[in-house]
């Protein structure tokens, strides 16, 4: 079986990975949340959100991507079977939306908990200024204690609804937010080495290297007519998470208190390890980065407290700006020398950066009208040159 793990053996990587997560996002499927096409389970959303609740009280950061809009409308339209014409779907969408997000909103508060609705769609991750804005939005809330619910804007894209998947979104979530871990709640209890309804010599896979080519051959197709997406959604999804870092958790929804249980390092469903921790996974890729846009010069003191303090990059510190670049894009930092001492994620456009050098940031208002960061390149989005 090469990497992957069949036995209960296996599990002892597992247990650390949600008891020492600061972040985490969790995803729940459609069959779950609506009971099979029932409607809303209100009981099973609400454990869920006591479990939420108690975890952000503990200090840790929640997100959680939920699906059953469509279902959760096509219930309130007297729907029985989940139609295919698009305008049907987004209909179904924008009437369920409202029931969803009112039953986390009702529970979380009862909790104790804020919630915030946050309508996503991938064409939203994957253009440089939404993805920053969702990033920055949902860091914010995450910082307030608050519990955003995320959802695909499914009521307006096409593409969504017909090709898109919230196992994809809670993975590029997961990404976005540099979380520690995905949590996919599902109507499994995780993955087997094949169809165990099919194959009475299936295994249970305990662990596994989260992008194992094993794992796409173990996964069948979508085992419920309520939600989109089958056993393989997750594996890739896991994939996906892993490219920051995140590990991945594929457990049954139903199982008893089942978030805080695996916080507390018990080893339920599917392990999915990624095999780089987020950190590195990150500062290599823009330490990898070959299409830099442009760079910024500093002075010497600037240039000293990123090398020798690991600290942001303050516009203060600047004294040039070279090349066009927006917000988001890779960018070299050079000392006084023109050496390149450090590369990261640009908080503003070429166009502003040059109005903010040497300025603090008492100043970036009047300049500009508005101020996203008070660095120019924050720390964590900051790698140092290779020696």
């Amino acid at each position: 079986m090469g990497d992957v793990v069949t036995n209960p053996n296996g599990v002892v990587d597992q247990a650390g990975v949600l008891k020492t997560a600061r972040r985490i996002v969790v995803k729940v499927g459609s069959s779950l949340v609506t009971n099979e096409g029932r409607g809303l389970d209100e009981e099973a959303i609400g454990q869920w959100c006591e479990q939420l609740a108690a975890l952000v009280q503990q200090g840790r950061e929640l997100i959680m991507v939920s699906s059953g809009a469509v279902a959760e409308g096509m219930k309130r339209l007297g729907w029985t079977v989940r139609p295919k014409e698009i305008n049907e779907l987004q209909a179904a969408a924008a009437v369920g939306q409202m029931g969803l997000v009112q039953m986390y909103e009702t529970k979380l508060r009862g909790c104790g908990v804020g919630s915030a609705q946050v309508l996503l769609t991938h064409a939203d991750l994957a253009d440089r200024e939404r993805y920053l804005n969702a990033r920055s939005t949902l860091l914010t809330l995450l910082q307030l204690g608050v519990v955003p619910v995320i959802n695909e804007n499914d009521t307006v894209v096409n593409d969504e609804i017909k090709f898109g998947d919230n196992d994809t979104l809670g993975a590029l979530v997961a990404n976005l937010v540099e979380a520690d871990v995905l949590v996919i709640l599902t109507d499994q209890r995780g993955l087997y080495t094949a169809d165990p309804r099919r194959d009475p010599s299936a295994t249970f896979v305990h662990v596994a290297r989260a992008g194992d080519a094993q794992l796409e051959a173990m996964a069948g197709g979508a085992g419920s007519g309520i939600g989109k997406g089958g056993m393989i959604t997750k594996i890739l999804a896991a994939k996906r998470a892993a490219g920051s870092g995140a590990s991945t958790v594929i457990a049954w929804g139903r199982e008893p208190q089942v978030l805080q249980r695996l916080c507390e390092g018990e080893a339920i469903g599917t392990c999915l390890l990624a095999q780089t921790p987020k950190n590195q996974a990150r500062k290599r890729w823009m330490a990898d980065h070959l299409q830099l846009r442009g760079a910024v010069t500093v002075d010497a003191g600037a240039a000293g407290k990123i090398m020798g303090e690991g600290k942001s990059l303050l516009p203060i510190g600047m004294t040039a700006v070279e090349g066009e670049f927006s917000r988001g894009d890779v960018i070299a930092v050079r000392d006084p020398a023109g050496a390149e001492i450090a590369r990261g994620l640009a908080n503003y456009a070429s166009s502003e950066a040059r109005l903010l050098c040497r300025k603090s940031s008492s100043d970036f208002e009047r300049l500009l009208g508005y101020v996203a960061e008070p660095e120019m390149i924050h720390r964590d989005n900051l790698v140092l040159a290779r020696g």
